[in-house]
């Protein structure tokens, strides 16, 4: 083992620190969230310290521990790591902190903190990780541990979500396997830093091509990029709040770096695999923004919001892929939104959490008129809302900003022939331009339409909002009220100083995305900026009145304003396409094929024997038994014999040893196979396999 053991504690430290928090759970309850909050408070000043060799001193730690599982396990910190490893150790100390409230009326907690710390290894396990191999291995540890988030409440419902969640991470994790082994095979490494340079050597990149795919696929499921979102809106909202805050914040982004990976490392500057990422990237934003504003559930709604905030991303990806070395301002704007979209989903889930603990309803017309006489909430909403509808002087505004640049600087650059190898022409790539005005104008429509279901309207039944006005002192603790006011201040904080705070962590971060300062500074208040941000927002508020108002609204027999679900279940991709497809047509198309496999090996076996083999005719078949069982079966026999004739007793044996022998393998033959068809024989033989395969992977 080489290199700064720091990176090492980073990733198994909070694993270590799992055991011993499930540990002091048994014994105090108490003890265990103080343990869990103090773990995970060590692993973000951990981080911290690594700030002055990478962001001063410039410098990029490495570690490698070599003898692990023949290829080894790699990791590295650079800015983009840095930068993201301080984020999500950040976040995880306040949802871990708002946990010990939210969760204090929950069972099972013990379970949950126990896979939150490791969840939180392997995530730091993949963000800091140096080679795919290593990140594949704690890809596939998170999205394990994750699950039992998903079904923590073990409820119907829960159960079919993390099953679909299991099995899309199942499947592009084979997937993504899949493309390492082509990639390794194609340009024999796997290392992140060698990808590009190995990469441009090869020719013909259908390959590469390929690979990237199957990398794309994996990474893509996870961070619910459309086709592989279905399992997005589910998992968040059924997943307990802190956990939602996470998936949404910063799981999410395992999947956005992972694509990182592959669009500016491996296929950096084809066009082909630019215009295919935008294509995605736009149906997902567009997409995710639509059903945001269907929804009539508030974490529904903000799942559908992670999507399109991933559509996004995956827009500037796309955009930054394309434009190659002139893509300084689409890679700024790209990682600034990752990181303001992780901080803005931690405010909005907190308070959906907060929402639901205490009256466990997540239905807008049920909770309509909660957030009234609650400023804290308030606060702490409305600055997640704005900071996400890209108000100017929010953070929001800044990233959404630099990504509308890019687009336009891509447009301009199509019309000036600098671009010429391009799928679409400038009028298409102006429609991405038009689509994505009109996705942030439908983000401020579905979060105007929750801050005024919230804040402003009052409950249709009055008995309910007058238990909602009574809880204005006792419906949060002090812990959690810090928890809301911290991450919501950042917010307005990194959008006023754009400058001073935004900038520098993007500048920090770009050359892990191959990208380079921008030319000249931006100017993010000037007149033009403004005035698409304003279109943005009129937009919105037209879309607001017009389709959630008048459209997504119905009066009830007492002319009282109540939203219905106008989302007609024949639309859902995992109800009508993803489940008959792997639960009803491959297995019974799979489970034919191996049918008529069988049948065929059967009639050639057959044939063979009759026609080239000739069989013989064949002996004689014991009737009870086997010739062991007859051989000591007569032995045994013959000793009665001798017996009886010695001692002749006047009750001589008469038994059949032969006959006994037979029955008694015939008894244990039947136990063994109702034995080794258990599940408990599966599950031990199943926990034997792990424990030997994890012994030689640590001692050899």
């Amino acid at each position: 083992m080489v290199g700064d053991f720091t990176i090492l504690f980073l990733v198994f430290f909070p694993m270590f620190g799992a055991i011993i928090s499930y540990m002091v759970g048994k014994k105090n309850k108490t003890a265990r969230d103080f343990t869990a909050n103090l773990i995970v408070l060590i692993e973000f000043v951990a981080m911290l310290t690594l700030c002055k060799d990478v962001a001063f001193d410039n410098q990029t730690l490495y570690f490698n521990w070599a003898n692990f599982s023949g290829n080894g396990l790699t990791f590295t910190v650079d800015g983009f790591r840095l930068i993201y490893g301080v984020m999500v150790t950040f976040i995880w100390l306040l949802t871990t902190i708002f946990s010990r409230e939210y969760f204090k009326t929950y069972k099972n907690r013990n379970r949950y903190y126990f896979f939150n710390l490791l969840t939180l290894g392997a995530t730091m396990g993949v963000f800091l990780s140096a080679d795919l191999f290593t990140t594949f291995i704690f890809f596939e540890l998170m999205y394990l541990t994750s699950y039992v988030w998903v079904i923590h409440d073990e409820k119907h419902k829960a159960l079919l979500a993390g099953q679909t969640y299991l099995a899309m991470s199942i499947i592009g994790g084979l997937i993504m396997l899949m493309g390492i082994f082509l990639l390794y095979d194609t340009i024999g490494t796997l290392q992140i830093s060698q990808l590009l340079e190995s990469a441009s050597a090869i020719q013909d990149k259908t390959t590469l091509y390929i690979a990237g795919g199957c990398l794309f696929v994996g990474f893509g499921a996870k961070a619910g990029a459309f086709p592989f979102h279905v399992w997005l809106p589910a998992a968040y909202t059924l997943a307990p709040a802190p956990a939602s805050a996470i998936l949404s914040s910063v799981l999410t982004k395992t999947g956005i770096f992972g694509i990182l990976i592959v669009s500016c490392q491996l296929l950096y500057g084809q066009s082909s695999w630019g215009n295919f990422v935008l294509v995605i990237g736009v149906i997902t934003m567009v997409l995710g923004a639509i059903l945001a504003l269907l929804s009539v559930n508030l974490k529904r709604t903000l799942a559908c919001s992670s999507m399109s905030q991933i559509g996004f991303i995956l827009t500037g990806i796309g955009i930054q892929v394309l434009l190659a070395s002139e893509n300084a301002l689409a890679v700024h704007g790209t990682f600034l939104h990752t990181i303001n979209h992780s901080l803005i989903k931690l405010v909005l889930f907190t308070v959906s959490g907060v929402v639901f603990m205490n009256i466990h309803m997540l239905e807008l017309d049920k909770i309509q008129g909660f957030g009234r006489k609650k400023p804290v909430l308030h606060f702490a909403f409305l600055m997640g809302g704005l900071g996400i509808a890209g108000i100017p002087l929010f953070n929001g505004y800044v990233s959404k900003t630099l990504l509308h640049e890019s687009i336009l600087e891509y447009i301009a650059g199509l019309e000036q022939g600098i671009f010429t190898n391009n799928m679409f022409p400038p009028y298409m790539i102006k429609g991405v331009e038009s689509l994505f005005i009109l996705s942030g104008a439908i983000t401020l429509a579905y979060i105007l339409k929750l801050y005024i279901c919230l804040f402003i309207r009052k409950n249709n039944d009055a008995v309910a909002q007058s238990k909602f006005d009574d809880m204005s002192k006792t419906y949060i603790n002090w812990e959690s009220r810090i928890v809301l006011i911290v991450s919501a201040c950042i917010l307005p904080v990194m959008g006023l100083f754009p400058t001073q705070i935004m900038n520098p962590l993007a500048g920090l971060a770009q050359g892990f995305m191959n990208g380079t300062t921008p030319a000249h500074a931006v100017d993010y208040f000037n007149g033009h900026n403004l005035e698409g941000a304003f279109l943005t927002i009129g937009i919105g508020i037209v879309l607001y009145i017009v389709i959630v108002r008048i459209c997504l609204m119905k009066k009830d027999g007492n002319k009282k304003l109540y939203h219905f679900n106008a989302l007609p279940k024949w639309l859902s991709i995992e109800d009508v396409v993803y489940r008959p497809l792997f639960a009803t047509l491959i297995p019974t198309i799979l489970q034919f094929i191996a049918r008529v496999a069988d049948s065929v090996v059967d009639f050639i076996v057959i044939l063979l024997r009759k026609t080239v083999y000739k069989d013989q005719k064949l002996p004689r078949k014991l009737l009870e038994g086997t010739t062991f069982t007859h051989l000591v079966g007569h032995i045994m026999d013959y000793i009665r014999d001798v017996k009886n004739k010695v001692l002749k007793t006047t009750s001589p044996d008469k038994t059949s040893y032969v006959h006994r022998l037979a029955v008694l393998r015939e008894e244990i033959a039947e136990s063994n196979v109702i034995i080794t068809g258990s599940l408990s024989f599966g599950l031990f033989m199943f926990c034997l396999g792990l424990s030997l395969t994890i012994i030689y992977l640590l001692v050899v």
